[in-house]
């Protein structure tokens, strides 16, 4: 009896000790790093892109996130530059030992990343979930396997672009693009795409990356106007795109002149607006920007609803960001956002599984025929690291990017 009592009390002592272990391990949060732009003059991208996710992350940790353990982003700004990119990538893999990286944002800053991202794999496992990037050597070797994608890439959102002008008559394509990793991405999907068609780009003009609404684009409209296009696509960020397009229409250009989802619709537009109303002319006519994800004005759809009134809880820009910059009520980039939030919290729910036992990589293969409430599943799987591959069309149409529905109206 002695022996039993003892034998008990062990086991009573042994479960003490342990427990404040295992609470602490239910309690500890799920760490995702992220680093992006949140200053500069495409702060606007990575802030959307951050309350987004957090609209809807900001629900999970509200009903106790997953089993106990709540969601939290680790943000850390880049500029939109690689340099800082790879320093955040280290410090959140090595000091803040980040359960993945997430929410990405750029080519340029991504491509240079890969590589590190590549050597931390010869240790331990390491992904990026959901750059926001449809550039191509994420999805290629040698790093495809180490990173998901959610989003369409830009050799569909170029090929789609350049198929639609081309049934519209429009066979002269002009290109304006970032020098860089992510225009050269850009311009090789539309070289491409016009190849197939046999035809090639008539002009093309680039900008320095990190260009302002304030620089002139005189010299690259010179350019594009002497290749006599009947429209142009345009590979950048808002403000610079916005600044082409002011001096592209005050040169005299009215062809259809098109941007690829990176470009950050609603912050081009408030610029091209605000200009607009200063100097009494119209500079949003025939814009059509790609997406690759739906309008959110589509309230048909379940993400959209739960999209719209989560962001009327107005999610801040993440802590210390933001000053000076006013955040959009919606945008494509924060949708985008929730949506990626919307994904990871379905694979942390499966990393929690037994039978995962913390395999974030076989818990994201896992992931087939997933209803997100946008009209088309979700689907990974071994050699699919891409969970969507639809692009959407937007026009502008009362002060707001719409969706397209009929691209008659630029017919030749």
């Amino acid at each position: 009896m002695y022996k039993a009592l003892s034998t008990l009390a062990l086991l009573l002592l042994t479960s003490l000790l342990l427990c404040p272990s295992a609470a602490a391990e239910k309690q500890k949060p799920f760490l995702l790093g992220m680093s992006a732009a949140f200053t500069g003059p495409s702060k606007g991208l990575g802030i959307e892109l951050y309350r987004g996710s957090k609209a809807y992350f900001d629900q999970i940790n509200a009903k106790g996130g997953i089993n106990g353990r709540k969601i939290v982003i680790k943000f850390m700004d880049d500029g939109y530059n690689p340099e800082p990119a790879i320093r955040n990538t280290i410090k959140l893999v090595e000091k803040d030992h980040v359960d993945c990286l997430f929410n990405y944002v750029g080519t340029p800053t991504v491509t240079r990343v890969l590589p590190v991202i590549k050597h931390f794999n010869s240790k331990e496992p390491e992904y990026l979930f959901f750059p926001f990037t449809g550039a191509q050597p994420q999805r290629e070797f040698p790093y495809e396997e180490y990173v998901f994608n959610l989003r369409a890439s830009y050799r569909q959102e170029t090929w789609g672009l350049v198929h639609n002008l081309y049934m519209a008559g429009r066979h002269r394509v002009a290109v304006f693009y970032q020098a860089d990793a992510y225009g050269r991405s850009g311009w090789d999907g539309i070289r491409k795409a016009l190849r197939e068609k046999g035809l090639n780009i008539v002009a093309e003009a680039t900008y320095r990356r990190g260009t302002s609404f304030s620089d002139s684009m005189h010299e690259q409209v010179e350019i594009i106007k002497k290749g006599k296009p009947d429209a142009i696509i345009s590979v950048g960020a808002y403000e610079a795109c916005a600044a082409f397009i002011r001096d592209a229409r005050d040169a005299g250009i009215g062809d259809p002149i098109c941007n690829l989802s990176f470009v950050g619709s609603e912050n081009m537009l408030e610029l091209l607006d605000g200009l607009g109303r200063t100097t009494g002319k119209n500079y949003t006519t025939d814009l059509i920007n790609s997406q690759t994800v739906p309008s959110y004005e589509d309230t048909s759809l379940p993400a959209v609803q739960e999209y719209r009134k989560a962001m009327t809880e107005n999610p801040p820009a993440p802590e210390g960001f933001g000053k000076g910059y006013t955040p959009q009520k919606f945008s494509f980039i924060s949708f985008e956002g929730f949506l990626n939030a919307k994904v990871m919290t379905r694979i942390l729910e499966q990393v929690s599984m037994p039978q995962y036992q913390g395999n974030i990589y076989a818990a994201t293969l896992s992931i087939r025929n997933l209803d997100i409430g946008i009209g088309t599943d979700v689907n990974f799987g071994r050699g699919k690291h891409q969970g969507l591959d639809e692009v959407y069309y937007t026009t502008v149409s009362n002060g707001k990017f719409v969706p397209l529905k009929d691209w008659k109206r630029w017919n030749k």
